[in-house]
């Protein structure tokens, strides 16, 4: 019997915010996928509030890894978000080496930080081991700091950097095991621009750039990139249609000036992704 081609999410569930797992799963979900949550942490809001609770999921993940083993599931993607710990990068490559199948496509998003800083909870050690993701990986989504960190190269002055730096970028990153790599969230005047490379060639696929940075931009790109390379489309359309989707419901929620509200209307919006 034909079964709902599925993703497992590891990533944080977040109660308020709209990021993580909250905006994935709705996104992958209404792309006729199976979204399956791999908690890594449970938040009660995002870690720009001036308060949140955070229940680190580490010493359950691996209960809860085993019962999946049990059970006989099968994944036809794995997409990797947030990690709070060094321990819990060693969890997802072991994850990932046991349910890697023929057919399943690992995409990792290395959340990491962004301007040329790493963020509060990452250390040295965090950074070293996540590089031992890009072994395992069919894509990676970096954004310009998380790249030069896993090529453990210096931040462009000003983040200002050039076609051809991208591209010794992404072939470098490709070298360590990705076929597929997009460099995401560069700044470019007026717009925002993502550098594809996939085997030696590359693409560009740009979008405005609208109000300031919102909290679960980029979990929503790399929903959508996922759950659109699971259902057999090409990365730039996957790409494409992730920058496409993500640019309209922000000029929405400018226009309606509802900064927590950058998703809407879903269902205008979610009918094209279907």
């Amino acid at each position: 019997m034909k079964r709902q081609k599925r993703i497992a999410l590891v990533n944080d569930i977040t109660g308020f915010g709209r990021c993580s797992v909250t905006v994935e799963l709705p996104l992958i979900s209404a792309m006729k996928i199976q979204a399956c949550p791999l908690p890594t942490a449970i938040l009660s809001v995002h870690t720009g509030f001036p308060d949140h609770y955070l229940d680190d999921y580490t010493e359950r993940m691996a209960p809860y890894i085993a019962s999946w083993e049990k059970n006989g599931l099968a994944f036809d993607g794995i997409c990797t978000g947030f990690l709070g710990s060094a321990e819990q990068i060693a969890i997802v490559l072991d994850f990932i080496r046991r349910f890697k199948g023929a057919g399943t496509r690992v995409m990792v998003d290395p959340v990491m930080g962004d301007y040329g800083k790493l963020y509060p909870s990452y250390t040295q050690e965090m950074c070293d081991k996540m590089r031992s993701l890009l072994g395992v990986a069919d894509l990676v989504t970096p954004n310009l700091t998380e790249a030069c960190q896993l090529l453990d190269i210096p931040y462009p002055t000003d983040g200002i950097v050039t076609d051809d730096e991208l591209c010794e970028m992404a072939e470098a990153l490709a070298a360590r095991g990705p076929k597929q790599v997009v460099i995401t969230g560069l700044h470019e005047g007026d717009t925002i621009k993502n550098f594809l490379y996939e085997e030696g060639k590359i693409a560009i696929v740009r979008a405005p750039k609208i109000g300031g940075d919102r909290s679960g931009s980029g979990d929503a790109f790399a929903a959508i990139v996922a759950a659109s390379l699971i259902r057999g489309e090409e990365l730039e359309a996957a790409v494409q249609k992730a920058a496409s989707f993500i640019s309209r419901c922000l000029a929405y929620a400018l226009e309606l000036d509802l900064p927590w509200n950058y998703g809407l209307p879903f269902e205008e919006y979610l009918t094209e992704l279907r």
